[in-house]
């Protein structure tokens, strides 16, 4: 019986041809589904780099316990360190004039009005954290979102038409999620949803955000509405007015 011997030229020769198909095995197939993660972080990245060459309307409204209690207006635009610079358009209305009294009145009146003034404050401070907050969300980051996907935390559901649903578990911080709803075919990020707390987690709060999409592609958040509930606090921020930005 005789041995047949293969050269180390032959077994290389016939790897080598197999190498072609199994790349084409391994390799996804042509028009397949596209990669939501991906797109949401072009979407992201390429409209917020057409923002960059517009200036807005900002106008804040806080409101408690369904009454307006402030109302500010800045203009905005992208200054030349990237960051978004905000000039106000008006101070809002001035406070009351404290009426005057008299003797014993005006101390009793004095301890009232501090202990008025020091709700007044805690509330303020209060707003303005959920003011803050809004922005730390509103938009999402790129790098944020990848590394919610190298971790696990990103569950996508797909929806009616050929969208998507992606949820971030913990994407600012524990026990906080985010849902975006988005079109992946065309790229286009169509709004989110925030559940998430200030300082504690008892103190949850919940944000609504439309996303809107200028015809170059530029990408903002026109509506988004922050509810705390168990504060009966209300914030909603607006951006309109988009146009080219006057340097």
């Amino acid at each position: 019986m005789k041995r047949i011997q293969f050269s180390s030229t032959i077994v290389a020769t016939a790897m080598l041809a197999l190498l072609p198909g199994l790349g084409a095995q391994q390799a996804p197939p042509a028009g397949g589904p596209p990669d939501q993660v991906i797109a949401l972080k072009q979407s992201l990245t390429q409209g917020q780099a057409a923002l960059r060459q517009y200036e807005w309307v900002e106008t804040t409204i806080i409101k408690y316990k369904g009454e307006e209690k402030s109302r500010k207006m800045n203009r905005c635009y992208y200054g030349t360190d990237g960051t978004v610079q905000k000039v106000p358009l008006d101070q809002g209305a001035p406070p009351p004039a404290a009426q005057s009294q008299g003797g014993g009145g005006r101390r009793q009146g004095r301890v009232k009005q501090q202990i008025v003034q020091n709700k007044k404050d805690d509330m303020k401070d209060y707003m303005e954290d959920a003011a803050a907050l809004i922005h730390q969300y509103v938009p999402p980051g790129p790098p944020m979102i990848q590394a919610a996907k190298d971790a696990g935390r990103i569950s996508i559901t797909p929806q009616a038409g050929g969208r998507a649903r992606i949820v971030i578990a913990q994407y600012l911080q524990p026990g906080d999620s985010m849902t975006i709803d988005m079109d992946p075919a065309a790229n286009r990020l169509l709004g989110l949803g925030v559940n998430t707390y200030l300082k504690e987690p008892k103190d949850t709060v919940t944000l609504a955000v439309v996303m809107t999409t200028l015809p170059d592609g530029a990408l903002f958040a026109s509506q988004t509405t922050l509810d705390a509930k168990a504060k009966n606090i209300e914030v909603v921020i607006t951006n309109s007015g988009h146009q080219p930005a006057g340097r």
